[in-house]
């Protein structure tokens, strides 16, 4: 699903985001994507449907980085569900893409259903998204990716700014989902029950690469490269 080799990134100011980045990611696989702030997790994530463009070879749900209908087969969850929320309705929000795919509006209001159903928000269809909570606005915009039918789900700090109930609700959205899943994450718990494999950025290099209960049970690889599991957190198995 993902085949990056070499993948280089400098931003305009000469700062290297990304430096000789090899990753493979296999259709069902999900992956958490772990390291301090600053590692490079965002920046290769903009790289998965196009929004960046670096140096190296990558290639993503069978496309090449230049393919314009990338952006169909990767859906990008942003960390802040505000920046993808816009419509007068949760509904016409989560229709709004496959109405731009040109789909039909009785077919983009089916899949904007089958959507909200699958992250359990067919109560809110009707609601202004501004009316929702931190954790359904989240929610609100991973159906608005899946109405896409993405091949790839990618999401960036999925967890950030959720309260416990809000928390556990998406954790049990994600584990039922079953989609090829790249989670970018400091939540390391939340990346031990969803993912059964990590990858470590730091600096903008690959720095580990494994199933994640091994990496997450390693202290000394958490502590170089500034991770930390909470106080009295256990590992369990990821979820199924």
């Amino acid at each position: 699903m993902i085949r990056a080799r070499g993948l280089r990134f400098a931003y305009p100011d000469g700062r290297v985001a990304l430096e000789s980045v090899d990753v493979d990611v296999l259709e069902g696989e999900r992956v958490a994507l772990l390291g301090p702030n600053g590692a490079g997790k965002t920046t290769f994530m903009l790289h998965l449907n196009g929004l960046l463009r670096g140096e190296g070879d990558l290639e993503v749900a069978g496309l090449g980085a230049g393919d314009r209908a990338l952006r169909e087969r990767v859906g990008l969850v942003f960390q802040d569900p505000d920046d993808q929320l816009f419509m007068p309705t949760v509904l016409e929000d989560v229709a709004f893409g496959p109405l731009n795919l040109g789909l039909a509006p009785e077919e983009a209001l089916a899949r904007a259903h089958e959507a909200l159903a699958r992250v359990r928000m067919e109560h809110a269809a009707g609601r202004p998204p501004h009316a929702l909570s931190m954790g359904e606005r989240r929610r609100a915009a991973i159906a608005g990716v899946l109405a896409m039918r993405p091949r790839l789900l990618v999401l960036d700090e999925p967890s950030a700014s959720l309260d416990p109930r809000g928390r556990r609700e998406l954790v049990e959205v994600l584990a039922d989902l079953g989609s090829t899943m790249l989670l970018a994450t400091h939540d390391l718990p939340l990346a031990a029950q969803l993912c059964d494999r990590a990858v470590v950025l730091d600096r903008g290099r690959v720095v580990a690469d494994g199933p994640v209960t091994e990496l997450l049970a390693d202290a000394e690889l958490l502590a170089r490269h500034d991770l930390e599991l909470p106080a009295g957190f256990a590992l369990w198995p990821a979820a199924s």
